[in-house]
């Protein structure tokens, strides 16, 4: 069995003893890097946004103890300097700084500048600096691509994309609406770059983290990102969607992957998908063919192409007959607005 990269720890760094006390709780469920944010981008001020740069000294005192890694979110490159400076090679970039273009730059300049993570003090035994980019808020998979390929053109050989869900809008009982499609498009642009799940932020809910890591799971990530607190019902921040020590280690315990070679039992409903997407795509071509049609028909009567009443009419069909069926509203939507830009193309 294939063990998934399992990165654990709370929310947010609040004191020394919090940190260290939860690390080797972590390290006793089986996570393999331990996390805690301590610089914390808030929306409104007056909320706490971490103790800062004093708790980079003990999440290296945590690594030392218990023998495993340590990571924290980087939003600047001031925050890069000071995470390497204190030995914390394991950064990731969150939701928010990923959305911003310059900001992820600084800070892949910042990594450049520092001889891909390596500290000026050459005393210190050399250690890559590993980066996890987490998707942005919006479901813009370029946003995302872009962030990652500019950390690796900075020269970071080890860069992980997270999958923590979505803001679209449309109703959903996670917190961040999954999106599944999205991640998926970017594994085809970078079929290389390992991909996590971070299923607290999607979920915001604890109960529901469990279900989500078993999908991410079925669906081959690479790995996961949980938060997790000595006692969730007292954390300063998202106490809601963070697991117990005991709830972390029997989640582990439950996780199993099934070996490469078992792929083989997969062919024969592997040819069955790949005739439906023969039939699917032949069907497409014939939609297509009759916009053209109906193109010529409003050009021959100097009708618009573009006919709103008509569309959401068909929209509103196509969900109705999803939600009896079991489809995502915002697969189905995504799906149907491709077709209709696809067809209005062709009615042109």
């Amino acid at each position: 069995m294939v063990k998934p990269l399992i990165i654990a720890g709370p929310c947010a760094a609040e004191t020394r003893e919090q940190v260290l006390a939860t690390a080797r709780q972590m390290a006793l469920a089986g996570a393999d890097i331990f996390r805690a944010g301590i610089w914390k981008p808030r929306t409104e001020p007056g909320v706490f946004e971490g103790v800062g740069e004093q708790a980079l000294a003990w999440l290296a005192e945590a690594q030392q103890e218990t023998g495993i890694l340590a990571a924290t979110e980087v939003a600047t490159p001031e925050h890069v300097r000071l995470a390497l400076k204190h030995g914390i090679r394991h950064l990731w970039i969150g939701a928010r700084t990923t959305t911003n273009p310059f900001l992820v730059q600084q800070i892949a300049d910042a990594l450049a500048t520092s001889a891909n993570g390596q500290t000026a003090d050459k005393s210190e035994p050399e250690m890559p600096v590993t980066i996890y980019v987490k998707n942005p808020v919006s479901p813009d998979v370029r946003l995302w691509k872009g962030a990652i390929e500019r950390i690796l053109n900075a020269g970071i050989t080890t860069v992980f994309a997270v999958h923590r869900g979505f803001q679209t809008g449309q109703p959903t009982q996670y917190r961040n609406a999954p999106v599944w499609s999205v991640p998926f498009a970017l594994k085809t642009e970078f079929p290389n770059v390992p991909l996590l799940l971070d299923p607290s932020h999607m979920a915001g809910n604890a109960a529901l983290v469990p279900e989500l890591c078993r999908k991410a799971m079925i669906l081959g990530y690479d790995g996961l990102m949980i938060e997790a607190h000595l006692h969730p019902c007292e954390a300063k921040s998202d106490k809601d969607q963070q697991l117990s020590p005991e709830e972390l280690k029997t989640l582990i315990s439950n996780l199993s992957r099934r070996e490469e070679g078992l792929d083989a039992g997969l062919e024969g409903l592997r040819q069955q998908m790949d005739e439906t997407d023969d039939t699917l795509f032949l069907l497409l071509l014939q939609r297509m063919q009759i916009s053209k049609k109906i193109g010529a028909f409003k050009r021959k009567h100097n009708m618009p192409v573009l006919q709103e009443k008509r569309y959401a009419e068909v929209l509103e069909k196509r969900l109705q007959w999803a939600r009896k069926n079991g489809l995502d509203d915002e697969v189905v939507r995504r799906i149907m607005d491709a077709i209709h830009e696809e067809s209005c193309r062709w009615q042109l």
